[in-house]
């Protein structure tokens, strides 16, 4: 689904002075939602800009999430703690799909997991870069959409992240306005599909 390469793709922040992966991991004890607007762009292999979005995300833990592209096109991405819903608003359809299928390995697990995330990454620091920190993430389990993960940090929030697939391409999301722990109702992370969409899935 076009810009959905991203799968509700994801954010984090973290500590003092410490390295990504300390980072990393006092966000994911720390941080329990956040909310933020995001850039994002994909880049083949040879750099050129393919697609460009932006919008706003949110997510509460464990495994709720919620992304909406406003830019070019409107597109929701959520993540109920069950089910993965997608819905493209240009097409006026809906795929569900189990959650726990699809984010093991994927950006959405950074972002919305649990504390037991070494399960699924194989994690390094990644030294400064920009000004930021940064962190490597490479997925243990091979059968996902990118090769390895890259998140940068400045200060205690997550700034950059950025997803190299197998093919080469690059996606580089941009955090603004993070907000940690924010109160988000709980009704931001439940989809009801509209009524004549078309249903894939479930």
């Amino acid at each position: 689904m076009r810009v959905l390469i991203l799968l509700a793709a994801l954010a984090l922040s973290g500590t003092a002075h410490a390295g990504g992966i300390e980072r990393l991991k006092a966000f994911i004890a720390g941080a329990k939602t956040a909310e933020a607007d995001f850039s994002q762009t994909v880049s083949d292999k040879s750099g050129r800009i393919t697609q460009q979005a932006s919008g706003k995300m949110a997510f509460a833990r464990p495994g709720k999430f919620r992304w909406d592209y406003t830019q070019p096109y409107e597109q929701v991405i959520v993540g109920d703690g069950v089910k993965l819903w997608l819905y493209d608003l240009d097409l006026d359809q809906v795929t569900v799909k189990p959650l726990g299928e699809v984010i093991a390995g994927t950006p959405a697990a950074l972002l919305a997991g649990d504390d037991a995330i070494e399960k699924y990454f194989s994690l390094k620091n990644a030294g400064e870069r920009d000004g930021l920190e940064w962190l490597e993430a490479t997925p243990k389990n091979r059968d996902t959409t990118f090769e390895r993960i890259r998140m940068g940090f400045k200060g205690d929030v997550l700034v950059q992240m950025e997803m190299f697939d197998y093919f080469g391409q690059r996606t580089l999301l941009k955090l603004l306005r993070f907000s940690r722990n924010p109160d988000i109702a709980a009704s931001r992370f439940k989809f009801t599909p509209p009524k004549g969409a078309d249903l894939i899935g479930e």
